[in-house]
């Protein structure tokens, strides 16, 4: 049987360049409207949005998967967003720039 998506997405932090990896830092931390620092799901979904996703909803959905350890329907900033914003970096490899422009 074949698998299409894993339950946790691999981390390879060493192929992700840290120019990107800090712009979609700053561009989640940006979506935490509250600052409560914990990122809700519309709040989440508010970033993929501006990374002008097709597919926010799913984008959305996946991260929760993979980021929100606890599973208490938040991410948190401290902790978790170092998954949320590897996902969504694996999400678009090539034209992250292009996308936040």
């Amino acid at each position: 049987m074949v698998f299409f998506f894993s339950k946790r997405a691999e981390s390879n932090k060493k192929d992700i360049p840290k120019d990107d990896y800090d712009e979609v830092v700053k561009l989640f931390k940006r979506c935490d409207v509250n600052k409560d620092g914990n990122l809700s799901w519309e709040e989440v979904k508010a970033g993929f949005r501006k990374l002008q996703s097709r597919f926010p909803l799913y984008r959305t959905h996946r991260a929760f998967q993979i980021a929100d350890e606890n599973h208490d329907g938040f991410i948190n900033v401290d902790d978790e967003l170092d998954k949320l914003v590897t996902y969504a970096l694996q999400c678009y490899p090539r034209d992250i720039k292009f996308r936040l422009i």
